[in-house]
């Protein structure tokens, strides 16, 4: 079982009780102030990985244009049909229709040049759309493999997984739709403002007033619904992660006849959710209806003024200069102010999908703002060789013998010295968090070749010295050393690759037997792969699976027994070949009689290797070079077996069951 208490307490206590979510006025307040922290460095982010596709966005700038002239020359066009074509031709006795049929041919390849404008522009922006997520879900992937192993212990997978699904979704509508229809929408108000100003002045400027009004109204109720929309994504987040470890959870749900209280835990949540996105989607729906009515009420408006100064002869100023305000230029204002009123309205409504679009952009650059794990090691694993005189020399061909490679700055030059698997901690002191130390004055020397056990009650230390050897954690005090070299001069990667885990909880992943134990060495041959089968006695099983090596394994190999999947990953570090094992509860899931065969492909897996052996069954490490026992984070005993039963200490109390582990 895992130490770490980070782990423990960042995850969601489903099974602990209903809790109050953050549905009342604290949390509508929290993402306020949530909402109020989305500037403009965010959008100028995302727009820097959308611009990477410059020529496409230019090109669908240019459709903009096209199809906004397009949809203004229609309401110009009105006026110019009334004036200039249909009243002249009222008092012709023959009526020419050569020019109004010219006309019309004029405006429909305006509105044909419209229309394939418009459909370039939604092909573009879905291709630029779809090509801006995936570089941002390869970033986000990239990265989350950088971030230490903290960051995974203190946030729950499931808001992980929201990041990669709702988060990026709404960057999906904000690009593909809600871009192209502001920018359409921005232009398309220029140009039937400026086409308002050649019509009429005094009209322009009463729907100008109008205009200042509705903004008003609706500003109000954007502000309203981009609040809900913050917390909508925050609670969707919060109830991806707490589904995700329900359904981790199920068996122990269920063995503790938990599912009322999971339920109600739930049905907070998810009332939440509800709460947020409805007071979102309604003040969002509101907006389409008011801003109808407000065309409506001003185009009846427009109409009556216009009729009146048209009927009482005053003197329409306009940018073509002082006119008579005429039938044909009422009309085709009255159609430029349904073009005006509808963009906005357009503009209005895409708010709402920007702020939930950008509240998700801020929870992906909060990922991707996370400090990755850090790394001055400069201290490199190589394959190596002696040459005639007895000397380590770097080869490119796997020859079984190891070195640290050492760079020397002030010469360039550069030593190697050969990995035997020495470990050593010397007084060291962690905590997973500054306030408490989990491990105090820790001192222990592991000799090439030796089998050191870790045994102790469940919290007392032992996985947490193990994450200290891989580097997971960094430590408070002390030093450890890898074959003399302290551990923080050696890269993580090569540290790494030089030690072979096997966790008591397997990870097996989707695809065939022969690539989950491929997975420890990924240049292995399948008959390499096979070998490390055989040794800790898999082979037997395996061949017994439908399709052999060749069985693909899905939801985490959960067609197989436990004892099974443990198999596995052992043969998994087998292949691996690395000169130092991790063995924490190796063989916990394994039944005593399989164990006693594992425990011989163990053996010979060990030979010749330092291993760290962490068992709660003192059975498995009685032969172990040296035993140590631990309490609350120091060792109070070290010894063989035979010496610490001698000594009749608390290992002596352990083994006779004077006292139990857990």
């Amino acid at each position: 079982m895992s130490d770490n208490p980070s782990k423990q307490s960042a995850q969601p206590k489903g099974l602990s009780g209903p809790r109050r979510g953050p549905s009342g006025p604290m949390g509508i307040k929290q993402t306020a102030q949530t909402l109020k922290a989305l500037d403009r460095a965010t959008f100028s982010r995302l727009m820097q990985r959308i611009l990477v596709y410059k020529k496409q966005f230019v090109l669908v700038l240019v459709c903009i244009v096209l199809s906004a002239v397009a949809s203004v020359s229609s309401s110009l066009f009105l006026g110019r049909l009334i004036d200039h074509y249909i009243t002249p031709m009222l008092s012709q006795d023959v009526p020419d229709y050569a020019p109004l049929v010219r006309a019309l041919l004029i405006m429909a390849c305006i509105y044909l040049v419209g229309i394939t404008a418009g459909f370039l522009q939604n092909r573009i922006m879905a291709v630029i759309g779809q090509g801006v997520l995936k570089k941002i879900r390869d970033e986000m992937f990239a990265h989350m493999q950088t971030l230490p192993i903290r960051y995974f212990d203190t946030h729950s997978y499931g808001d992980i997984m929201s990041r990669y699904t709702n988060d990026t979704d709404t960057l999906r509508q904000l690009i593909t739709q809600s871009i192209p229809q502001m920018l359409s929408s921005l232009m398309t108000v220029l140009s039937v403002f400026v086409s308002m100003l050649i019509q009429s002045l005094w009209l322009t400027l009463i729907m100008l007033l109008f205009l200042v009004l509705m903004t008003r109204v609706t500003g109000k109720i954007v502000g309203k619904s981009g609040t809900y929309f913050v917390a909508q994504q925050k609670s969707l987040g919060e109830m991806n992660a707490y589904i995700e470890e329900m359904i981790n959870g199920q068996k122990v749900v269920k063995v503790f006849c938990h599912e009322e209280k999971t339920k109600e835990e739930f049905d907070l949540k998810n009332d939440h959710l509800f709460d947020v996105s409805s007071k979102a989607n309604i003040y969002s729906s509101i907006m389409g209806p008011i801003n109808n009515n407000f065309g409506y009420i001003i185009y009846a408006i427009l109409a009556i003024i216009g009729g009146a100064l048209a009927i009482g002869g005053v003197t329409n100023v306009s940018l073509r200069g002082i006119n008579t305000l005429t039938v044909g230029a009422i009309a085709s204002f009255l159609q430029l102010s349904r073009n005006f009123i509808m963009p906005i309205g357009q503009l209005s409504q895409q708010l709402n999908v920007i702020v939930m679009a950008m509240a998700g952009a801020g929870r992906i650059f909060q990922l991707l703002d996370e400090a990755p794990e850090t790394d001055q090691g400069y201290v490199t694993l190589v394959n190596a060789r002696r040459n005639g005189s007895g000397a380590l020399e770097e080869t490119k061909e796997r020859t079984g013998l190891w070195a640290w490679k050492h760079p020397h700055q002030a010469d360039g030059s550069v030593s190697y010295t050969e990995l035997k698997g020495e470990v050593t901690f010397d007084h060291v002191d962690f905590g997973y968090t500054d306030e408490k130390l989990v491990l105090h004055d820790i001192t222990l020397y592991a000799r090439q070749g030796q089998k050191v056990a870790l045994v102790g009650a469940t919290g007392a230390g032992k996985t947490t010295i193990t994450n200290l050897i891989n580097r997971f954690y960094d430590i408070a005090d002390g030093k450890v050393r890898y074959d003399e070299i302290n551990i923080n001069k050696i890269r993580k990667a090569d540290l790494r690759h030089s030690l072979g885990v096997i966790l008591q909880d397997v990870n097996l992943f989707t695809g065939t037997v022969m690539d989950n134990i491929r997975y420890g060495k990924l240049d292995a041959t399948d008959e390499e792969c096979i070998a490390a089968a055989k040794l800790v006695n898999a082979d037997s099983f395996i061949n017994m699976l439908p399709d052999g090596y060749n069985t693909v394994l899905e939801s985490d190999g959960a067609n197989l027994s436990q004892g099974q999947r443990q198999l596995l990953s052992i043969a998994r570090a087998a292949v691996a070949d690395p000169p130092v094992m991790i063995m924490d509860e190796a063989t916990s899931s394994i039944d005593t009689r399989t164990e006693a065969i594992v425990q011989k492909g163990m053996d010979a897996l060990m030979q010749g290797r330092t291993v760290f052996v962490i068992a709660h069954r003192l059975s498995t490490v009685q032969n172990a070079d040296v035993i140590m026992v631990l309490e609350d984070g120091r060792i109070i005993e070290r010894g063989t077996h035979a010496q610490l039963i001698e000594k009749k200490g608390k290992y002596y109390q352990l083994y006779t069951g004077a006292f139990e582990l857990e």
